[in-house]
């Protein structure tokens, strides 16, 4: 089937002489998680991961992916033509090189400019430019719509209005705040694309994007107007007027585009060229002056004010009342009911719908079992669901959207007797969960400063992980959120590593170690930056552990701890009972008091 699609589309590029054509996975507004719709890397190659570049040529297509994703995409790729290219492995090319060898002088490379970023087509002109070669972008085509069959259509689901008691701030005092920032840049424009950035800055919901509760839309603001382009019908006569009330006005979505191209001559935009589509920027006035940088939502988004910290610590009591009961179930039922993948994740789910203002999971759950938990973002399909059996680990990687807030946890938990090297490398992930959580640093520190706790239990034994350490949550919002990270590796165009970590941000703590064909582990708590003590050395930060879930204990090696995690885990689990069992029926609070005992 990928065959035939790859086939069909070559033939489009050849009637329109484009020879090779690159299709990312982002939507209109480069989003990680994306519509139906939007799922054209999908379609045309079958691969299935977050994220991921998919080329097209006459003679090839090929596929580049992040460490993340290597298993499932030598599994999903298999057979369809498509070669995988495994992204910061020695003697895998960047795409834009790949691009620049392959494409003669003259070629021409075609996109739909809609999903692809301005930053993106800068950096592809600027490495052909340095190649030396003249390669025309050509950005007005969707030519996986011409042969996508029964293309989903864009969502469309209805918006709602989130109250002060879950926000912590209005949105006319957001809205002021944005324009402070516009009048400090001089810009008489800002076009405001990324969906969570508009949910945040107008304290909107919706469900447009399976787990992320964003709208569909576009903002444009000047200093003293705001258009929202936006599918119409998804507005409800109480939250258009209470838009309209604080000065926002609408349009229809696909509007945007003419909108920019009568921006007057002499006047400034500012946009994130990160976040705002090639096609929009393309449509500008060369009489434009533009302004870039970061979006003037993305700090304020990330630094969660009192409320929002509150609202959180609230949320996940909630949500560790639900894994803690469905990790008690698992030990309970193991080998007794039959259970898999796929019902495990189902049972997660089940026991997350009976907490107050749960609106939905927020990312499709990971239950890995054995092999599988070596995948990183593995994901049971009918074909691949196994069947759990009393033996061995099971990772599951799952998190809860409420209305107060947003969940990410991460637990590997020991279904029957485990081997010495299992409990050996679960105990190493342990290490640097806690030794990352109990940090202590002085003000200004970046993601990148504190990578090494985490990863060097790892790195003394010569081992480590493909991914980050930990990620920027949001707060009812996106599971991924910027620009805060922790990761030692600098990426290209990106400047999360070295973001200050600041009171309010909200980031997970996610070390894991993966075996191929063997199992893998993963521990991860999403934890809070908070001031600590201020002295003549200047302002000390520290992290308070919002996730309160046991660590199952029949997976750790006490004795390969040192003293101070071992405090460090006993502090932890003595927070989790006070906090969960008041919640539990008897037999699972007294689970639990074994299951939390000091070591």
């Amino acid at each position: 089937m990928i065959k035939e699609r790859l086939e069909k589309l070559r033939a489009v590029m050849e009637r329109e002489g484009i020879d090779a054509y690159l299709i990312l996975t982002q939507d209109f507004h480069g989003s990680e998680y994306v519509g139906d719709f939007f799922k054209c890397r999908k379609y045309m190659s079958g691969f299935t991961g977050s994220a991921g570049s998919l080329v097209v040529m006459k003679d090839m297509a090929g596929l580049w992916t992040d460490g993340r994703y290597f298993l499932q995409a030598e599994q999903e790729l298999k057979n369809t033509g498509v070669t995988l290219f495994k992204m910061q492995e020695e003697g895998v090319p960047k795409l834009s090189e790949f691009l620049a060898d392959k494409l003669a002088d003259g070629a021409k490379l075609g996109f739909d400019g809609r999903a692809v970023n301005f930053k993106t087509a800068q950096n592809l002109n600027r490495v052909f430019e340095k190649k030396q070669k003249k390669i025309t972008l050509v950005y007005d085509m969707d030519l996986v719509g011409e042969i996508w069959e029964n293309r989903p259509a864009l969502a469309a689901e209805p918006v709602m209005l989130l109250d002060l008691s879950c926000t912590g701030k209005s949105r006319a005092d957001k809205l002021s705040d944005v324009r402070a920032a516009m009048e400090g840049k001089k810009a008489d424009y800002f076009v405001l694309s990324s969906l969570d950035d508009i949910a945040w800055l107008l304290n909107i919901r919706g469900g447009d994007v399976a787990c992320n509760p964003v709208v569909l839309s576009y903002l444009v603001m000047t200093m003293d107007s705001a258009i929202l382009f936006i599918n119409e019908q998804t507005l409800k006569d109480q939250v258009r007027q209470a838009l309209a009330a604080d000065g926002v006005a609408f349009a229809p979505y696909n509007a945007v585009y003419d909108f920019v191209k009568q921006i007057p001559d002499g006047k400034s935009l500012y946009v994130d060229e990160k976040k705002t589509n090639y096609a929009v920027m393309m449509n500008r006035g060369e009489g434009v002056k533009l302004l870039t940088g970061d979006n003037f939502t993305l700090l304020p988004k990330c630094i969660k004010n009192k409320t929002e910290v509150d609202n959180e610590r609230m949320v996940h009591i909630r949500d560790g009342v639900a894994v803690t009961k469905l990790i008690y179930w698992l030990k309970k039922n193991i080998g007794k009911t039959q259970m898999t993948e796929l019902s495990v994740a189902d049972k997660f789910e089940e026991l997350r719908r009976q907490q107050e203002h749960y609106m939905g999971p927020s990312f499709e759950p990971i239950v890995g079992y054995a092999e599988h938990g070596a995948i990183i973002h593995y994901s049971a399909t009918e074909e691949s669901n196994v069947e759990l059996k009393p033996s061995g680990l099971v990772l599951m990687d799952t998190g809860g959207q409420y209305l107060e807030g947003t969940t990410d946890i991460t637990r590997t938990v020991a279904l029957g007797e485990l081997t010495q090297e299992e409990k050996e490398a679960f105990t190493l992930v342990l290490r640097g969960n806690l030794n990352l959580a109990g940090a202590k640093f002085k003000s200004g520190i970046c993601g990148a400063n504190l990578d090494y706790l985490a990863r060097f239990p790892m790195w003394e034994r010569g081992l480590d992980y493909n991914h980050g350490t930990g990620h920027g949550v949001g707060c009812f919002l996106n599971v991924h959120e910027g620009p805060v990270s922790f990761h030692w590796r600098v990426r290209e165009q990106e400047r999360t590593t070295y973001t200050e970590l600041v009171e309010g941000m909200v980031v997970s703590d996610e070390p894991g170690l993966y075996f191929e064909g063997k199992f893998g582990i993963r521990t991860e708590n999403l934890i809070v930056c908070k001031k600590a003590e201020k002295t003549e050395y200047g302002q000390f930060m520290e992290f308070e552990t919002l996730t309160i879930v046991p660590i199952d204990l029949e997976a750790v090696l006490p004795e390969k701890m040192s003293e101070r995690e071992r405090e460090l885990l006993n502090t932890y689990h003595s927070k989790v009972y006070e906090n969960i069992a008041p919640h539990l029926s008897d037999d699972e609070a007294a689970w639990l008091k074994e299951a939390t005992r000091a070591i």
